[in-house]
């Protein structure tokens, strides 16, 4: 008779599961070692807060990115910076020279900083700064997650616009005031729950194709996450809630290759955008799409990365139409190398993906600055 009263409990009965007789151990927690807490997300918003310069910054960008999206501004958006954070320092000194760029290129791209500080593994592997910070398997995430945040605000701080992917509903609340564009990667495209969580974010957000090169299910993702959703999430105070979303309109498609191959080619971004075209998008979505230069198009190597963001920069230049943005992986050193301890290892050189250096990547943003201007100029003359 008991156990039945228990589940006659109504749901919004606050003491429901808490009494011990609710409680077995023999059925939770069967492959847990440790539940540390972590302070709820206000704590963190309110020890390393946005002042009102940074909160324009990303409220500026934001829009920038959206007009891009929605054929309002011609300009690039180019994505741009290490494949993951794991050194603040050495992702300052990247975002300072990123801050100087823009300041020459600004009437033809938009540059917005990769901080990354979270990776999606396909076997194993460090896992990004939040989950690993001091890169020695101590896995201290509450100081991970404060260095992410620390970052991004210190980032901001130049007015440098700042892009990272999402891999949960729980981090945004953490840093997602002080981040302008979102992508959700190639393993979880056709993920509901990532679905869900884009369409309540408050920033335009980027699908990638599947890793098997399915284009159809980031398009698909794209019209999803346009519509309301209801998911569990927490809040601010670190509160179980149920997050009911408004819907973004602002959801993309990118590129980014597979495990078939790279799909940036002008016959591969036509079909894309055809499906783009027939897939029934709420009428204020974007049609078109970015392009990443990385990962499947161009194998992980950042010599051929290179190669990918000249061939764009030329078909831009002709007045091909359709490519809004590119995603490109790069830091101060060229290369990658194994991770170890930060002492041990080679400043700004990434420890994830190989990256185009800086003075690599600094000639290609201005070449891609170029070609903005020579379509600009060539649409111009086609009217």
């Amino acid at each position: 008779m008991q156990d039945a009263q228990q589940t006659d409990r109504s749901p919004h009965d606050r003491s429901y599961g808490l009494s011990g007789s609710a409680v077995y151990p023999e059925t939770v927690d069967v492959h847990i070692r440790q539940l540390d807490p972590i302070p709820a997300p206000r704590y963190f918003i309110e020890k390393l807060p946005l002042d009102p310069d940074q909160i324009q910054v990303v409220m500026r960008s934001r829009q920038a990115i959206r007009d891009i999206l929605h054929g309002q501004d011609d300009r690039l958006l180019v994505i741009v910076g290490p494949c993951s954070i794991h050194d603040p320092q050495a992702a300052m000194e990247y975002a300072g020279r990123l801050s100087q760029v823009q300041k020459d290129l600004e009437d033809s791209v938009l540059l917005v900083m990769r901080a990354y500080f979270e990776k999606p593994r396909t076997r194993a592997g460090w896992k990004g700064l939040i989950n690993d910070p001091d890169l020695n398997g101590s896995y201290d995430i509450c100081k991970g997650m404060w260095l992410a945040r620390k970052t991004l605000t210190s980032i901001v701080a130049l007015g440098v616009p700042t892009a990272t992917e999402w891999l949960d509903p729980i981090t945004p609340q953490y840093f997602s005031d002080a981040v302008s564009w979102g992508a959700i990667g190639a393993r979880n495209t056709e993920s509901q729950v990532h679905r869900e969580l884009a369409s309540g974010l408050s920033m335009p957000v980027g699908f990638k194709n599947a890793t098997d090169g399915n284009v159809q299910a980031a398009v698909d993702s794209c019209y999803a996450s346009a519509f309301e959703h209801r998911f569990l999430s927490i809040n601010l105070d670190g509160q179980v809630i149920s997050a009911q979303t408004k819907g973004n309109p602002d959801c993309h498609l990118i590129l980014r290759g597979s495990s078939q191959g790279p799909n940036y080619s002008k016959s591969a971004v036509q079909k894309a955008l055809a499906e783009l075209q027939s897939s029934q998008l709420q009428e204020h979505s974007s049609e078109g799409l970015l392009i990443d230069a990385a990962h499947g198009n161009s194998g992980k190597d950042e010599q051929v990365e290179a190669q990918v963001v000249e061939e764009l920069a030329q078909r831009l230049a002709s007045g091909e139409k359709g490519i809004l943005g590119i995603m490109m992986e790069s830091f101060l050193v060229g290369g990658k190398q194994s991770p170890a301890p930060l002492e041990e290892l080679v400043y700004g050189k990434s420890i994830t993906d190989s990256c185009m250096s800086w003075e690599t990547t600094r000639e290609l943003l201005y070449n891609l600055a170029d070609a903005v201007r020579l379509r600009r100029l060539h649409n111009t003359q086609g009217e």
